[in-house]
């Protein structure tokens, strides 16, 4: 045993590996940790060991063994001390490395606050700058509609004055009048012969008493009733044509494009595109009168209804409109708030009667009515007072409400209930007559509102001897709306750019077929697309046309060619007195016209058929399609896929796949949201899973799939209904789940079934039935049952309404009533149709004939098979005078092909039927009607070709008119004018030119030389002369004729733009006050358009230049919008001579547009040609170059290498390189020019013979006078024979294209080049011309 030194090496070190000397060498070498005990314990242990085991204590101990045991501590002391500094450093240097990461960390946390603090400091600066500046432009604002009230209150003072002055002009006229007459009653009681001026029955001209041999002075304010020409009426019908027509030079360009800058009218006339002429308080052609009454007002109400209703409903048919009249009683506990709210909006007029107390429950439909009317409808307020008694503090606050903020018109009545409902009667008849359909009282006085031909009167008048149905129209136009009011756009982009291309393509290109299955929204994407192409593409000119239910009229293929080749004919104002209505004729003659106008219109045109396949024979009817169309003219129709004519599947097709799910699930989500519906994720799915058949996956099944769980969602289980909606497997079917939650919805039998006749008699129908036809079929059905059954099912997309009338919405909706309620066969149809017989027959027997019947008997007849009911309802004059007055000629015709009367036969019967009705006439409103009935007969024999058998009607219509009224009155005019047509025809054009004469006098002393009627007469004696070869009289009178329609269109546009600005008012004050919008900017550009045209460049310049910053605003930088407002903004600094501005303007413009805008976008176009005549205005030709190449490819591009337009941008290239003295490279461009011209236009058209007098002066500069003379007599005969080259018409200040200027002639048109003489001897008066043009072409 040894001592401790024989544990602990000295020089080891703590876990030293020890050997094991027991075990031998089999074991492994390990590490022994040894603890090591403080240094004094262990020396006394040792020091106790040793004496234990030695007696004498410490005698023998060993000191080497104690300092062993110190050094081994020291060690182990040093070791330990070692170890924790390491540890203490590795640490302290792992913490010193984790602060400089936290030290980089926060210096660039630093940097980044550093710079988001200048940040917030630039932007806190720049809105303190915005709000300085927002401040100064509310001041500004409220100085500008404080100086806006006082100019409206000076107006209101000085046509207050005006009004007073003039009425008592009139007072005092009367009473001359009066005095005048006494006079001459006198002097005839005397005996004493006095000069009879044979005074008129009418109101249209008013003679004065004159000396005999003296010229009878005419009032000229009888114009204000005549009756105006087609030409007057153009810039009218184009005011309302809606989206078709809708862009406007001034929405363009504003006075930049094509208005011509004199021609402030014109602007005003254009702008109306913008705020449409035809009153808004219409709905659907209806004049809706909601009438909101309480019990102490109710009797009013009964007698008002009761007896003046039908008076106030016989005026507007009259004028070819509905009347309406709506009233909720206050008893009905159904919660109808949704109805009422939906019948405020539709209304027209609503009217409130009061007596002393006013019912909670109406105060919400009044404040509906009267506190939020921003369209500013017409709105009546009766109040029934009562001496002693005073009205509650409802009522009075109410009045005084509304008074504040509506110009509602008061009655205040004391009195009987009998006295207030006419005085009702009285204050409703003339808000209809003056603000709602816009005629004045004297309008209608003195009209016999039976007279049976007044029902088409308003179309006769408007627009002479077109023939032309305004409901059609209007029903195109409400078609249009319904379709494109979705604001779904289903995936429509990639369909867009297939669109497109087929419009950029080159021609010819054959008619482009949409095609996709029921309900897949074919129309939908043609109307969304053509709001597009209205917007980006404003020179293009779209012709739309929808078609409705198969047998309806807009299905009717000759209505659909008659009414776009009106279309055609009113775009460049032709005359449309030769146009024949023969459909055979009119199929032949459209394509002819659409070429004519193709040669005039600046841009593409396109003509869109909707559901084409639903036309009767379409593959014979619409054969056009097939034909070589004109270069610009593209055709797009669309087809379900199903009934597509085999013929026209070879066509380029753009099939609409069925919806994507995110589509889907976005529509329904839409519906839902709009009735605040949330669905789980599970009826997500669900309804996902469902959708995804053909026939589930369409638009109309998910949109009407929508609004079932929609309706349904707040009212009881959406799983339940999703169950149901699962089980239908296509739109019929989901329209029948439709139609049975509408019925049980219903809480009397009685009310379901008046559902099922109202649907059943609508199906049956013609083009559909008016609520108030519903109202006389059924007497049994009120106003509020109507209301509440029509809000269903306008709601769940059954019904709609086109021009008043009632119809289905969709084509698998009436399938779906006619499974429903019509299984029984023809006899349940034959029964319905029986009750519409007989409704409208009641009316001819009442002597009603309206629209409405003529429309819907003798189609009734012809769908029964009952010949010889139809056979004497045509036989009915006024029936079939209102069918051809409609325009509905080819309609009227296949009537008597199915009763088997040829055309001759036909008008014998007609003959006969007159003959029988003038034995029946007595009195002279009776002969003045019979005499109409005759000029109808003979017009139609005309169109058909009977021309021989046409001149006894129209010669005995003359007869009577002369007898009845006065040889000289206005009418016997408009007889000879008809007459005079059918000699033209005839070929007997000596007969055919007295008349016309005569028509002339008689218009010229009816109604003064500058009136529209004189100019309709000038246009057909200068047609007549035309096709006696007597160009110079046609050229004197069409001139004539061009000033007296440009100055009435001049007075149409100021009487227009009185009634704009009224209606602009109000936004002028949103403007002044209101947010950014765009719509705001686009009208502050119109204002500063208008202020151009007025020469008032500095407003001009204010409100362009608020336009440009609003629209930079809201829309950015870089949109076309604000090109827009640059390039009108530069031309506007180009009038006023600061050149430098301008410069900038048009390239920042022209920047925009090159990469905002396609290639050859017209917009595009004109901003290139101002900045190119800016450069040569400036003289940097150099700068100039480029841009009128530029100009060349984009024509190129748009028109095609042959087109005029072309050619006129090559001149204006030719013409530029002359002022550079670059002759040898005009000349090829004015030859190329020249040869466009004359293929385009022929050889002696004045286009050519500009051209040939550019080339003649260069040819001279060249030296080659020879051929300078050739051409130069070349150009002085084209100038002698240019009078009927373009249509009769003098020479347009603007070129075939638009947009380049016409400047006086460079040559004499005086230079006389005598036969026999050579070129030499002509080189005087060419160097004298060529001098006057100062060395450069005509640029035109």
């Amino acid at each position: 045993m040894g001592t401790a030194s024989s544990l602990v090496s000295p020089a080891g070190a703590v876990g030293e590996v020890i050997e094991d000397t027991y075990g031998g060498g089999g074991g492994e070498a390990c590490e022994i940790p040894v603890e090591v005990k403080p240094k004094a314990r262990l020396l006394r242990g040792s020091l106790r060991r040793v004496g234990g085991s030695r007696p004498g204590g410490l005698i023998g101990a060993s000191f080497k063994s104690t300092a062993s045991v110190q050094e081994l501590e020291c060690v182990a002391e040093y070791e330990r001390l070692r170890k924790e500094y390491e540890i203490f450093r590795v640490s302290k240097n792992n913490e010193v490395a984790s602060m400089v990461k936290k030290e980089a960390k926060l210096d660039r946390e630093n940097k980044r606050l550093r710079a988001e603090l200048q940040a917030l400091q630039k932007t806190y600066q720049k809105i303190l700058r915005e709000k300085e500046s927002a401040l100064e432009a509310k001041y500004q604002a409220m100085e500008r509609a404080a100086t806006f009230e006082h100019d409206r209150d000076k107006v209101k003072r000085q046509f207050k004055i005006f009004r007073e002055t003039k009425e008592n002009e009139i007072q005092d006229l009367l009473r001359a009048k009066r005095e005048l007459e006494a006079k001459l009653q006198r002097l005839q009681a005397q005996g004493i012969q006095v000069f009879d001026p044979e005074e008129s029955d009418s109101d249209d001209n008013c003679t004065d008493v004159t000396a005999a041999g003296a010229p009878s002075e005419y009032w000229n304010g009888g114009v204000l009733g005549s009756e105006p020409s087609m030409g007057s009426m153009m810039q009218l019908q184009q005011s309302f044509r809606g989206p078709e027509f809708a862009h406007s030079s001034i929405d363009v360009e504003g006075p930049f494009a094509n208005i011509n800058r004199d021609d402030w009218d014109a602007a005003v006339a254009s702008l109306l595109q913008v705020t449409p002429l035809f009153s808004h308080s219409l709905w659907s052609n209806t004049v809706r009168c909601y009438i909101i009454s309480t019990d102490e007002t109710q009797p009013e109400v009964t007698i008002f209804i009761r007896n003046y209703s039908p008076k106030l409903q016989r005026v507007c048919e009259t004028m070819g409109y509905f009347f309406q009249a709506v009233n909720f009683s206050t008893e009905n506990e159904r919660p109808l708030q949704d109805v009422r709210k939906w019948e405020i909006e539709k209304s027209s007029l609503v009217i409130l009667l009061l007596h002393l107390t006013l019912p909670s429950c109406l105060l919400e439909d009044c404040e509906e009515a009267f506190l939020r009317n921003p369209e500013e409808k017409p709105r009546l307020i009766y109040h029934r007072r009562e001496d002693g008694k005073v009205s509650s503090v409802s009522v009075q606050q109410l009045i005084e409400q509304i008074s504040c903020v509506n110009k509602a018109k008061m009655i205040d009545h004391v009195g009987g209930m009998e006295e207030g409902a006419y005085e009702i009667y009285n204050s409703v008849e003339k808000i209809i007559k003056q603000d709602i359909l816009g005629c004045e009282m004297t309008d209608l006085e003195g009209k016999d509102l039976g007279n049976k031909e007044d029902s088409a009167a308003p179309e006769e008048e408007v627009f002479g001897d077109v023939l032309w149905d305004a409901h059609d129209e209007q029903e195109q136009m409400e078609a249009f709306q319904q379709a494109s009011n979705s604001t779904c756009e289903l995936g429509f982009e990639k369909y867009f750019e297939r669109l497109n291309d087929l419009v950029a393509a080159p021609a010819p290109i054959p008619p482009l077929l949409v095609s996709g299955g029921p309900g897949s929204g074919k129309s939908l994407l043609l109307s969304k697309w053509i709001q597009l192409q209205q917007k980006h593409s404003p020179n293009t000119l779209i012709l739309y046309h929808f078609v409705g239910r198969p047998m309806s009229t807009s299905s009717e293929s000759a209505l659909i060619i008659k009414r776009l080749t009106l279309k055609v004919l009113m775009q460049h104002s032709w005359l449309v007195s030769p146009l024949t209505f023969d459909p055979a004729k009119l199929l032949e003659e459209f394509p002819r016209w659409l070429e004519k106008l193709s040669a005039r219109h600046q841009g593409s045109i396109i003509i869109i058929i909707d559901s084409i396949d639903q036309i009767q024979q379409a593959e014979k009817h619409m054969k056009w399609l097939i034909d070589p169309l004109p270069v610009n003219v593209r055709v797009i129709v669309s087809v379900n896929v199903e009934t597509c004519p085999q013929a026209w599947r070879l066509w380029p097709t753009l099939h609409l796949d069925p919806l994507h799910s995110k589509d889907v699930k976005s529509l329904i989500s839409a519906e839902c949201n709009s009735a605040n519906v949330k669905l789980t994720k599970e009826q997500e799915k669900k309804l996902e899973r469902h959708c995804r058949s053909a026939t589930t996956c369409n638009a109309l099944y998910v949109t009407l799939l929508g609004k079932i769980i929609a309706c349904v969602g707040n009212t009881g289980s959406i799983d339940e209904i999703l169950q149901q909606c699962c089980q239908c497997q296509d739109t019929v079917s989901l329209y029948r789940l439709v139609l049975r939650s509408i019925q049980e919805s219903l809480q009397s039998d009685k009310e379901k079934d008046l559902l099922r006749e109202i649907l059943c008699v609508i199906g049956v129908s013609h083009n559909g039935v008016s609520e108030s036809e519903l109202m006389e079929l059924y007497p049994e059905l009120t106003s509020a049952v109507l209301a509440s059954l029509l809000h269903s099912l306008h709601k769940m997309c059954l019904l709609t309404y086109g021009c008043g009338l009632l119809k289905f919405q969709h084509l698998q909706a009436w399938e779906m009533v006619k499974l429903e309620y019509m299984e029984a066969g023809e006899n349940v149809i034959s029964a319905y149709r029986q009750k519409l017989v007989e409704y409208f027959t009641m009316q001819l027997s009442q002597d009603r004939v309206t629209w409405r019947s003529a429309d819907e008997l003798p189609w009734l007849f012809q769908q029964q098979g009952d010949k010889q009911k139809l056979h004497k309802c045509l036989l009915n004059l006024f029936v079939s005078q209102n069918l051809y007055k409609r325009g509905h000629f080819a309609e009227l015709l296949s009537y008597w092909q199915l009763v088997g009367k040829d055309k001759s036969s036909m008008a014998a019967e007609y003959f006969d039927s007159l003959k029988e009705y003038e034995k029946s006439s007595e009195g002279e409103e009776s002969m003045i009607c019979l005499a109409d009935l005759y000029e109808t007969l003979g017009r139609f024999l005309k169109d058909l070709g009977l021309l021989s058998q046409a001149v006894a009607p129209l010669q005995r219509s003359l007869e009577i008119r002369e007898t009845a009224l006065d040889p000289d009155h206005p009418r016997v005019a408009q007889s000879l004018h008809q007459l005079a047509g059918v000699y033209v025809q005839w070929k007997k054009f000596g007969n055919a030119e007295q008349l016309y004469k005569q028509a002339l006098e008689i218009s010229e002393n009816a109604y003064g030389a500058e009136h529209p009627r004189v100019a309709r007469e000038l246009d057909a004696l200068a047609t007549l002369y035309q096709k006696q070869n007597k160009y110079e009289q046609a050229e004197q009178l069409r001139k004539k004729s061009f000033k007296i329609r440009q100055k009435a269109a001049r007075q149409k546009g100021s009487l227009c733009g009185f009634a704009l600005l009224r209606q602009r008012a109000l936004q002028l004050e949103e403007l002044t006050l209101g947010k950014d919008t765009s719509d705001n900017a686009r009208t502050l550009n119109e204002l500063g358009v208008l202020y151009y045209l007025q020469n008032n460049l500095e407003t001009a310049e204010l409100f362009l230049k608020r336009s440009l910053e609003m629209r930079e605003r809201v829309l950015g930088s870089d949109h076309p919008d604000c090109a827009q407002s640059l390039n009108n903004l530069a031309a506007l600094y180009n009038e006023k001579k600061h050149y430098d501005k301008a410069e900038e303007l048009y390239e920042k413009a022209l920047d925009i547009r090159r990469r905002a805008l396609a290639p050859d976008h017209p917009s595009l176009a004109y901003t290139v040609k101002h900045l190119a005549v800016l450069y040569k205005k400036m003289g940097k030709l150099d700068k100039a170059v480029p841009l009128y190449e530029l100009a060349v490819e984009i024509r190129q591009k748009s028109f095609g290498p042959k087109h005029p337009s072309v050619a006129t941008a090559l001149v204006n290239l030719a013409v530029l390189y002359c002022q550079m003295k670059k002759q040898i490279e005009a000349l090829p461009l004015y030859e190329c020019a020249l040869k466009i011209y004359e293929d385009s236009f022929g050889q002696m058209h004045p286009r050519v013979g500009e051209t040939l007098k550019n080339l003649a002066v260069l040819s001279y500069e060249r030296g080659d006078f020879e051929k300078a003379a050739e051409l130069y007599k070349r150009a002085m005969e084209i100038k002698e024979a240019e009078t009927l080259l373009i249509g009769g018409k003098a020479t347009s200040r603007h070129s075939s294209s638009g947009d380049t200027f016409s400047l006086k002639s460079a040559l004499s048109p005086n230079a006389v080049l005598e036969h026999g003489q050579s070129g030499i001897l002509l080189l005087p008066l060419l160097a004298g011309c060529v001098l006057a043009a100062s060395h450069r072409g005509k640029d035109f």
